[in-house]
């Protein structure tokens, strides 16, 4: 309740996990049948970077702002995309301007402020419905969805010490309801024993066809920083794992300091 991530928003983590995520939605689109994309820790939607929020941190000069300037060829769909939509654009954003006729996009935020900007952002698109409702309780609420078709963000802001866990429950949850979503969780990365914990959850929850990408701007040695960040998809579209690789790749020489790398790695097959 008590994070903002207008004081984040653009930063090296968000320019990871919208990268990737724009390439599993370009890859829903492309079979006819309609899907539905649920963002279950929405924020606001899109984000003045010259705000007074953004302004404070300044982090998202060490993310899009670098990210524009180098213009790495396998980023262009990411950068067209933030050029086409004006104000830096956060993941409900990036969702609604992919929608097609027949498609939808649930938007959850619970912070009762950032709801009310979520809604006044989003209250005239047809397709788009916007909950103030925690976004774990979201997950049981919403599926399995009538599409049989769906992309599920989950995107805590990690401000519980016991939060890997709570996203390993819910997430596996999730996937005995509706086996077939595309679910795409965020996490940070600090040090790698918290990391390594979570993927021994998952990977003993039965989940099936899971993989991680992750990208550290430095070597994730030191627990007070966040140093990385990573995602773990299940059921990962054809294509994704080598779109994935390019893109993290080519964010390396761009966001990364010195020890800066990414890995893909298989924690389970199909």
């Amino acid at each position: 309740m008590n994070y903002r991530h207008a004081f984040h928003a653009g930063n090296f983590a968000d320019v990871v996990k919208h990268a990737l995520l724009l390439e599993i939605l370009e890859a829903m689109r492309r079979k006819d049948k309609p899907f539905m994309v649920l963002d279950t820790h929405a924020g606001i939607g899109q984000y003045d970077l010259s705000g007074v929020e953004a302004a404070k941190t300044g982090e998202w000069r060490d993310g899009v702002l670098r990210i524009f300037e180098a213009r790495p060829k396998a980023l262009d769909n990411y950068c067209t995309l933030v050029e086409k939509l004006g104000l830096y654009p956060g993941s409900p954003a990036i969702a609604a301007a992919m929608l097609r006729e027949g498609d939808r996009l649930v938007a959850c935020e619970l912070h009762p402020d950032d709801a009310r900007s979520l809604w006044a952002t989003f209250w005239r698109v047809k397709n788009v419905a916007v909950h103030k409702r925690d976004g774990y309780t979201a997950l049981k609420a919403f599926l399995p969805p009538v599409e049989k078709r769906a992309v599920v963000l989950i995107d805590p802001p990690f401000e519980r010490d016991d939060e890997f866990d709570v996203l390993a429950q819910h997430l596996a949850a999730s996937w005995q309801r509706f086996r077939q979503g595309v679910f795409v969780a965020w996490y940070p990365i600090k040090h790698r024993a918290p990391v390594r914990a979570f993927w021994e959850t998952v990977k003993s929850s039965g989940m099936r066809d899971m993989v991680a990408c992750e990208f550290w701007r430095r070597p994730p040695e030191n627990p007070r920083t966040m140093n990385g960040c990573g995602l773990l998809v299940v059921n990962p579209p054809y294509g994704f794992e080598a779109r994935a690789a390019e893109i993290l790749q080519a964010l390396v020489p761009v966001l990364g300091e010195a020890g800066a790398g990414y890995a893909l790695e298989r924690l389970a097959d199909e």
